[in-house]
C-alpha cells in the first residue's frame, strides 16, 4: 500500500511517501530491507495501531506550527513497534501476522533473529507531516 490512514480526535491523517519528512535508520547498525513503503504496509496489515499524543521541544520541520507563538512544547502523534533482524537484514516485526504465535526470545533461540529495533512514527498534529526513526534497542 502507498498510504496509511488513521483518525485522531475526529481528524483523518494520511501517511504516504509524499508527506514523510525523513526516515532515520540506526546510524551504527542500519536495518537493511525496510523502507517507508514497508512501514506503511506493516501499519495497514495491523489493526491495533493506536497513535498517542506526545509533546516535543521542537516544532514540525514542515509547518513550524507554534513557533511564532513561542510554545514550549509541540504536539505530535506517536506510534511505535519493533522490528527484528538477522545480520542487519529485516526479518519480522512484532505487528506482523507471522509474529502472532511467537516471541522475540523464541526467534532468538531458534537463530532466526539476532537483533531488535524500535520504529518510532511521529506525526505533526497540525499538518500531518511525519517522520520515522529506527533505533537499536534491547528486548
Amino acid at each position: 500500500m502507498d498510504s496509511y490512514k488513521f483518525v485522531f480526535r475526529g481528524k483523518t491523517y494520511e501517511l504516504s511517501k509524499d508527506n514523510c519528512s525523513y526516515l532515520i535508520n540506526d546510524e551504527e547498525n542500519e536495518v537493511k530491507g525496510i523502507e517507508i513503503s514497508d512501514v506503511l504496509e506493516l501499519l495497514n496489515q495491523y489493526e491495533g495501531a493506536n497513535f498517542d499524543l506526545e509533546y516535543y521541544n521542537q516544532p514540525c520541520e514542515k509547518c513550524f506550527y507554534g513557533k511564532e507563538e513561542k510554545l514550549k512544547h509541540f504536539n505530535f502523534l506517536e506510534y511505535h513497534f519493533y522490528v527484528f533482524t538477522k545480520e542487519d537484514k529485516y526479518i519480522i516485526s512484532n505487528i506482523s501476522k507471522e509474529y502472532e504465535n511467537t516471541s522475540f526470545t523464541r526467534l532468538l533461540n531458534l537463530g532466526k533473529v539476532d537483533n531488535s529495533y524500535i520504529v518510532i512514527i511521529m506525526v505533526c498534529e497540525n499538518c500531518g507531516a511525519y517522520s520515522i526513526e529506527i533505533e537499536q534497542c534491547d528486548m
